[in-house]
């Protein structure tokens, strides 16, 4: 049996045109029978790296019962010069967060895949404390099963006071090993008493994972990573796939 939150996340190929220029993580989020692939901002377009592809590519499990089988699926980021994901700004700023619709016609019959919705997303009755156990599923530097065409998972802790904007921005600290290509992981945590609205997919999703944090004084040569990594507040998504 294959555990559902590993069919939750894709691993991402951006190009332009026919190059290939970088691979990151995204995972799926449905919301009034929409379905979104969900990613960091900065997959789609990021102005510091001049990276600006044109479309992305995704694998997709097409065989429930061979987990081997797999076909890209490409999604176009423009039409008509316009761009096709969303993207939102709060008063900090830009939010390092983007989603862009699929069109379920265009998915092939026998996609297999998992897809977190509102109800997965934490609520306000709810308290998670610093230092809570989360998983950040997703591609680290592209690396997964490569025949099974599965994600890995990394173990990480809340390492800030969660609901509280870190520094003012729309996301909290996790303390975890990441690495470039995870961009756009989910960052769940997993659900004590699974409750009807969570479906088969017993996970709360907390967060995107957009990147590791560092801090400038730091001497390379002398002072190791802090570890540290942002994650955006998931409940953007709600902002994101409002019609």
């Amino acid at each position: 049996m294959i555990e559902s939150i590993l069919l939750t996340a894709v691993r991402i190929y951006t190009f332009e045109q026919q190059k290939l220029l970088t691979n990151a993580t995204g995972f799926f989020f449905e919301r009034d029978e929409r379905l979104f692939l969900v990613t960091s901002r900065h997959v789609m377009a990021d102005e510091p790296s001049k990276h600006f592809p044109d479309r992305i590519e995704i694998e997709l499990h097409i065989d429930s019962k061979n987990m081997t089988q797999s076909t890209g699926f490409s999604i176009t980021l423009y039409r008509n010069g316009k761009s096709m994901w969303r993207q939102a700004v709060d008063t900090a700023g830009e939010i390092d967060v983007a989603v862009i619709e699929i069109e379920r016609s265009a998915l092939p019959a026998t996609t297999v895949y998992k897809a977190f919705t509102p109800g997965h997303l934490l609520e306000a009755t709810h308290q998670v404390e610093v230092g809570s156990s989360l998983l950040v599923v997703g591609f680290p530097l592209g690396f997964h099963d490569t025949l099974h065409h599965m994600p890995v998972v990394r173990h990480a802790l809340i390492a800030s006071s969660f609901g509280l904007r870190f520094q003012g921005q729309g996301y909290f600290l996790t303390d975890a090993r990441t690495h470039r290509g995870i961009s756009g992981a989910p960052v769940v945590m997993r659900l004590a008493e699974p409750d009807v609205d969570s479906g088969q997919l017993p996970w709360v999703l907390l967060g995107i994972h957009s990147a590791r944090l560092d801090v400038g004084t730091r001497d390379i040569e002398v002072d190791e990573a802090l570890g540290l990594n942002c994650s955006w507040y998931a409940d953007i998504l709600l902002t994101l796939t409002a019609r």
